[in-house]
C-alpha cells in the first residue's frame, strides 16, 4: 500500500483497477529520401487522417460535454489547416530531401519553442500545447502507430497518465472510467473542466503517479480531498468506498433542492445562476435548479462558425435561450473575442499580449468591429420580447467605453422601433467588472449601469499580475487574498449605494470556501457552472447572514494573507 496526494480537481470517489494510458513510441530515423513527392503524399495522407480523427473526436465531445467544451478541438483543426506551417513542412521535405517525419518535427518544434518562450503570454502557451498534440497525431499516422484509444475501455478503471489531452478526455466513457489521475496539470486545465462536465472524479499534479502505478494495480482515489492509495488494504478500501457512498448520498440530497429557492438559515434570498456557452446548455441549467443565467458566452456562436453569424442566426439562438428559461433572467455577454478566442475569418493584427490587447468591447466599439456589434445588438433586441433579457458588456475599462457602447445600443433600439419591430421595454444593461481600474471606479459606473457582474477569473490575475495558466506563478493567483476581497467588496458597496444589484460570474462564485464571504459581503447573484448550483444552495441554507457579515469583516480588516482568510472561514463554518 502506498499513499500520495495531488490536486483535487473534480469531485467524486472511486476504487478500481489502474488503466495506464501509455503513449506509443513515436521515435523515427531521420532519412535522406530520393522521392520527395512520395514523402509529400505521405504527409498529405497523414494530415487527412488526422483531420478525420479530430472531427470525430470533436463531434463526440460536443455530444458528451456540450459545444463550449468541444471548442478546443477547433484550435487543433486550425493547426492542421494552417497553410503557412504546411507549406514550410513541404518545402523542407523538398529542399532538404528528408522524410516527412523529420520535416514535421523540425518545423513544429520551432513553433512550439517560439510559443513557449513567450513567458507572459498564456494564449501562446496554449497554442504550443495545441501544436504538440496535433504533431503527435500526424506523426502516429506517418509511422502507422495507433494512439491510445480511451473509447475502447470496457471495464471499470482509474485512468493513470502523465497528462490527459483534451482529445483523451473527450473520449472517456464515464460508465467505465471511474476516475483519472495525472502527474501534471492544474485545476483550470481543459481536461479538468471536461472531467467536471462528465462528473468524473479527478486528481492532477501528483508528480509521479505514472512511475508508481502498475497495470492491474487497484487504486483508491478521492477527487474531493486529492488523496490516492495504491493497492489499499481492505480497511482503506472500505474507507474510500464509504466516502464514495456518502458523496452519492450528498448528491441525492442536493438534488432535492432542485426546485427550492436559495435562502439562508435566517431567511435571506440569494440568486443562483449558471454560466452557459450555447443554447444546448439551458437543459443542464434547468436540471440543476438554476434560477437564471448569469453569463451566456456568445463568442461561441462566432467560434463555431466559418463566418460571422448572421442577425437571424443570432436571433434564433438568443430566442431559444430566453424561451428555454421560461421567464427567468438571462444575462447575455456581448462578443468577447480576442485573448484566447480567435476567429480565423476576422483578420486582426497579431499581438504580443492579446489578453491585454484589442479584444472584447474594445473591438465592438471600434471601426473594424462596430458593424458586427450592431448586428449582435439588433438580434438581442429582437429576441428580447421572448424572455427576460439582460445585456452585459465585457472588458470595460473606461466610462467612455460604456457610454459609447450604450449609445450604439440606443441607436439600434431606436432603428428597430422605427421599423415597427417589437422590443422589450425592460432590458437591463450592465458591465462585467474584470479590470481593477473598473473595480476602483465602480461608484461612478454604478450611477450609469443597471447592474454590475464581477468576472473574477481576469480580475484576480490582473490585480495580482499573475497569469493563472502559468504554473510558476500559480501561487499568486489567490481568490482569497484580502486585496481581492476588498476589490469585490468595493464593487458590491458601490452598486448597492446606487440601488443597483451586483453579481459574480467568475469561478469564485461557486467556490465553497469563498461563498460564505460573498454572502457576508452582500453579493446578490452568484453565477457558476450548472453542476455547482445545488451544492452551493445546500451550503447557503446552513449560513446565517449576520454571522457571515462578521466573518467577512474580519477577513477584510484583520487578515493579512490568503492563508489567514482560509483558516478564518474554516473556523466559522465548523462552529
Amino acid at each position: 500500500m502506498k499513499k500520495l496526494k495531488g490536486i483535487a480537481a473534480s469531485d467524486g470517489v472511486a476504487v478500481a483497477k489502474a488503466y495506464l494510458l501509455v503513449r506509443p513510441d513515436l521515435s523515427f530515423k531521420r532519412m535522406i529520401v530520393d522521392n520527395t513527392d512520395q514523402e509529400e503524399s505521405r504527409f498529405d495522407a497523414a494530415l487527412t487522417a488526422s483531420t478525420a480523427d479530430l472531427k470525430i473526436i470533436r463531434k463526440k465531445a460536443a455530444q458528451l460535454l456540450g459545444e463550449a467544451e468541444a471548442q478546443v478541438f477547433d484550435a487543433h483543426l486550425m493547426v492542421l489547416a494552417d497553410p503557412t506551417m504546411i507549406d514550410e513542412i513541404k518545402s523542407k521535405i523538398h529542399t532538404e530531401k528528408i522524410n516527412a517525419e523529420a520535416a514535421l518535427k523540425d518545423i513544429t518544434n520551432g513553433y512550439i519553442a517560439l510559443f513557449e518562450n513567450m513567458d507572459d503570454n498564456a494564449y501562446m502557451k496554449e497554442r504550443a500545447a495545441d501544436v504538440r498534440d496535433v504533431t503527435k497525431r500526424i506523426l502516429a499516422h506517418l509511422l502507422d502507430v495507433n494512439l491510445p484509444n480511451p473509447t475502447m475501455i470496457d471495464e471499470e478503471v482509474v485512468v493513470v497518465a502523465h497528462d490527459l489531452t483534451p482529445s483523451d478526455t473527450a473520449q472517456l466513457n464515464r460508465k467505465f472510467v471511474k476516475a483519472f489521475i495525472t502527474d501534471i496539470g492544474g485545476s483550470t486545465s481543459h481536461s479538468v473542466i471536461m472531467a467536471r462536465s462528465l462528473e468524473i472524479p479527478a486528481v492532477v499534479g501528483t508528480n509521479n503517479i505514472t512511475s508508481l502505478a502498475k497495470k492491474e494495480d487497484i487504486i483508491a482515489v478521492s477527487g474531493i480531498t486529492g488523496e490516492i492509495v495504491l493497492n489499499p488494504t481492505p480497511v482503506e478500501k472500505e474507507k474510500f468506498l464509504a466516502a464514495g457512498e456518502e458523496f452519492l448520498k450528498q448528491k441525492a440530497e442536493w438534488n432535492l433542492l432542485k426546485n427550492a429557492k436559495t435562502v439562508t438559515l435566517d431567511g435571506k434570498y440569494f440568486e443562483l445562476a449558471a454560466n452557459i456557452g450555447t443554447p444546448k446548455d439551458v437543459a443542464s441549467v434547468i436540471d440543476n435548479g438554476g434560477e437564471s443565467i448569469g453569463l451566456y458566452r456568445t463568442e461561441f456562436l462566432y467560434m463555431e462558425s466559418t463566418d460571422f453569424p448572421t442577425e437571424e442566426d443570432q436571433f434564433n439562438a438568443y430566442k431559444n435561450v430566453l424561451e428555454g428559461m421560461n421567464g427567468k433572467a438571462v444575462i447575455v455577454r456581448t462578443m468577447d473575442i480576442g485573448g484566447d478566442k480567435e476567429l480565423p475569418y476576422f483578420h486582426l493584427d497579431k499581438e504580443m499580449n492579446p489578453f491585454l490587447g484589442f479584444r472584447a468591447l474594445r473591438i465592438s466599439i471600434s471601426k473594424v468591429g462596430q458593424a458586427v456589434f450592431r448586428t449582435q445588438l439588433r438580434a438581442l433586441l429582437r429576441a428580447s420580447v421572448y424572455g427576460k433579457l439582460r445585456i452585459m458588456f465585457p472588458m470595460v475599462a473606461l466610462l467612455q467605453e460604456f457610454r459609447k457602447a450604450k449609445a450604439i445600443y440606443d441607436e439600434e433600439k431606436t432603428k428597430l422601433l422605427t421599423e415597427k419591430i417589437p422590443v422589450s421595454d425592460d432590458i437591463q444593461i450592465g458591465i462585467m467588472v474584470e479590470i481593477p481600474a473598473t473595480a476602483v471606479l465602480a461608484d461612478r459606473f454604478a450611477k450609469e449601469v443597471d447592474f454590475l457582474s464581477i468576472g473574477t477569473n481576469d480580475l484576480i490575475q490582473y490585480a495580482m499580475a499573475a497569469d493563472r495558466m502559468n504554473e510558476q506563478v500559480s501561487n499568486l493567483y489567490q481568490p482569497y487574498n484580502p486585496a481581492i476581497l476588498r476589490l469585490i467588496k468595493q464593487v458590491i458597496d458601490a452598486g448597492h449605494k446606487e440601488g443597483k444589484w451586483v453579481g459574480m460570474c467568475g469561478e469564485m462564485a461557486g467556490d465553497q470556501m469563498v461563498v460564505p464571504l460573498l454572502v457576508g459581503m452582500g453579493l446578490d447573484e452568484f453565477s457558476m457552472s450548472a453542476t455547482s448550483i445545488l451544492k452551493t444552495r445546500s451550503l447557503m441554507k446552513r449560513l446565517n447572514t449576520k454571522k457571515m457579515k462578521e466573518l467577512a469583516d474580519k477577513a477584510l480588516n484583520e487578515s493579512d494573507t490568503a492563508e489567514e482568510v482560509i483558516e478564518l472561514v474554516q473556523k466559522y463554518i465548523s462552529n
